[in-house]
């Protein structure tokens, strides 16, 4: 890449496990970008109605606590690695749980939070320098982001994923019981009615069912040098 002090805004987008978080953490390294996982926002809202003995389908109650919540990523001092603080307690561990996964669709559906969320999202990128992936942000967060990537692989290898990676965190749960919740999860995530998982009609799309980490990075990189260094 040429040497440039052009910075854009890369929204990577897809469904659950589709490998999003990793392959965004890892192209924010390799640019010298800001990573941010918009999903972990709803995630920490999520731990924190659960937390407090809040129904997540009780929309005014939800929104009520994200709106309260105080929600940071802080870097490590490497770009790409980031942790999530939820009012001062890092929580990068407890949002990535089976119980966080059951419940969090009620509160990324929910209008007002999103709404919320949404600001903050924003904000984060405005001066561009962001790689930022979930389910709307090349559609809603940042419809005129410079480079939009809808990420895609088959339920079940989203499924092999999931598990290894709970495995890797001492959870074990049946590849059957992720395989019914992603299926679950993508269907609430396209039927809902506000900021639905879609692809934005000008993302790039890249099924990773067959690719390793290393060639989804290559490829996207590939990409956002493109529009870097035209």
């Amino acid at each position: 890449m040429k040497n440039s002090t052009k910075k854009i805004t890369i929204a990577i987008d897809g469904p659950a496990a589709s490998g999003k978080s990793t392959t965004a953490r890892r192209v924010a390294q390799k640019l010298g970008y800001l990573y941010i996982d918009s999903g972990a926002m709803y995630r920490a809202v999520t731990l924190l109605a659960l937390r407090k003995g809040i129904d997540v389908h009780d929309a005014a109650a939800v929104a009520r606590i994200a709106r309260e919540a105080d929600i940071r990523f802080r870097s490590d001092g490497a770009p790409g690695q980031t942790v999530i603080y939820l009012n001062g307690e890092e929580v990068s561990r407890e949002i990535r749980t089976p119980d966080i996964d059951r419940n969090i669709s009620p509160v990324a559906a929910n209008p007002q939070v999103r709404e919320i969320l949404v600001r903050k999202q924003q904000e984060l990128g405005r001066h561009g320098g962001v790689v930022m992936d979930g389910r709307d942000i090349g559609t809603v967060v940042f419809p005129q982001a410079e480079l939009k990537v809808f990420m895609q692989a088959s339920a079940e290898e989203r499924a092999r994923r999931r598990q290894k990676e709970l495995a890797q965190k001492g959870i074990e749960v049946p590849l059957e019981q992720i395989l019914q919740e992603i299926r679950r999860r993508d269907w609430e995530d396209m039927n809902r009615t506000h900021g639905p998982l879609k692809k934005a009609p000008d993302a790039l799309e890249l099924d990773t069912t067959h690719l390793t980490i290393e060639e989804q990075v290559e490829q996207i990189v590939k990409w956002a040098r493109e529009r870097i260094d035209p």
